[in-house]
């Protein structure tokens, strides 16, 4: 760490000296979750310090505080481990969520990882002078500024939910949630439910509110991909990796779609209709992740769950849908999904664009200019994440080691200086 450059930093703001600050030894993490803890482990691995900013109170408070609880892994967990650590053995294919939390959990004690907790990032700049990073934060109404040469971003995609302005929403007077909030079907028995959104969640959530003697309607405004999440026992995911190391992506979208014809049927005759672009093809450019159904089609055939059109306006336990239909609701759920935060607080408008991912496309937006890093933000779920953390770690660890010799050497010439004049 150059502190020459520090010395100027402190020059050229006097208000520096009033407040509560650190310089950082190494790297700032902004997020707990997985993308950060699996940053914060490689590092550790490669003997370079670090600190681990989050703003609540826990570890991956994503999964902890604003998943509903029949949730499990979507994938495999051999695709879903972070490095350097795999899932116990005796964890099932597909983990539950308390499962998934007690690994994440188990991961952090293993690598030593403590975040500095209720720590809400407000701003962090980059000081062209002296060439820090400066990350300013709040916890319990206190200000603090941390130091640092490099700044990890690691708050992900799903940082803030969003909530979509439709009209008359706001008079409707049941119950509105956000999918976040979301944790069973259990209140909802017995009740006529508005699932807004036809995504993993909006098809999960469907699924459980039937399990629990509700009547959910869920609405299907666009296309969709719905894909069988395994294929004659095998992993729908898995299958479609295997065979895009000997494929080009357009023939096995081709083929995944035959074999969801095969599993699934014709699924565009129950209001589902499929989009133009493939699903791999419409993960990659867009990042809209395919349905993989575990169970909410059958109850779409049944009927036990009826698929709607858009949404036209609400009204007093009341909505009108696009086609002029009328359904009476008593409770609303806006499975409408989540956005990346990074513009609220990241000054920065090189790297990162105004929706909060990274410009470059994939697998070039994990490292920006003047030490800037991003990890959790490829559209390709946790195995990306963990491909972008193992890259970051080298390539800070390489920078970090550098400037460590670099001041070492300095430190001894001046020591044998010293003792020559002596």
């Amino acid at each position: 760490m150059d502190q020459g450059l520090f010395r100027d930093l402190l020059e050229q703001d006097q208000d520096l000296s009033k407040r509560k600050w650190t310089l950082v030894n190494g790297p700032v993490i902004v997020g707990a979750g997985p993308s950060g803890l699996a940053t914060a482990a490689c590092l550790r691995d490669q003997g370079v310090p670090f600190v681990v900013l989050e703003r609540a109170e826990c570890i991956a408070s994503l999964w902890q505080k604003r998943t509903y609880d029949r949730l499990k892994l979507h994938l495999p967990k051999q695709f879903c481990q972070l490095p350097k650590l795999p899932f116990p053995e005796d964890f099932p294919e597909y983990p539950t969520r308390k499962q998934f939390i007690e690994y994440l959990e188990s991961y952090a004690k293993h690598f030593d990882i403590d975040p500095k907790f209720n720590e809400c990032v407000q701003s962090a700049s980059f000081d062209e002078t002296s060439g820090f990073w400066r990350v300013k934060t709040v916890s319990n109404e206190a200000e603090f500024e941390y130091i640092c040469r490099w700044l990890v971003v690691a708050t992900g995609e799903n940082a803030e939910c969003v909530v979509p302005d439709i009209e008359g929403l706001t008079e409707f007077g049941g119950e509105v949630i956000h999918a976040c909030e979301y944790k069973s079907g259990e209140k909802f028995k017995g009740q006529k439910v508005l699932v807004v959104g036809c995504g993993n969640s909006g098809m999960e959530l469907s699924l459980d509110l039937c399990n629990h003697n509700a009547s959910p309607s869920m609405v299907v405004r666009s296309s969709v991909h719905v894909l069988p999440r395994e294929v004659f026992g095998k992993s729908t995911f898995e299958i479609a990796v295997s065979m895009m190391k000997w494929l080009p992506l357009w023939l096995v979208d081709k083929l995944m779609l035959v074999l969801a014809w095969l599993v699934l049927g014709n699924v565009e005759k129950y209001g589902l209709k499929r989009p133009a672009m493939g699903p791999l093809e419409l993960k990659n450019t867009r990042g809209k992740t395919p349905v993989l159904d575990i169970g909410a089609l059958e109850k779409i055939k049944s009927g036990d769950i009826n698929v709607v059109p858009g949404i036209k306006r609400f009204s007093y336990k009341q909505v009108e849908l696009v086609n002029g239909e009328k359904l009476d609701i008593d409770s609303v759920v806006l499975a409408t999904g989540y956005r990346s935060n990074v513009p609220s607080w990241l000054h920065e408008g090189e790297f990162f664009c105004k929706k909060g991912f990274p410009k470059a496309p994939f697998p070039h937006g994990w490292k920006g200019k003047a030490g800037l890093y991003a990890v959790g933000f490829t559209r390709r779920g946790i195995s990306g994440a963990a491909s972008d953390a193992i890259r970051i770690a080298q390539d800070i660890a390489k920078l970090w080691k550098d400037e460590t010799n670099q001041h070492k050497n300095i430190t001894l010439a001046c020591q044998r200086r010293c003792i020559s004049q002596f």
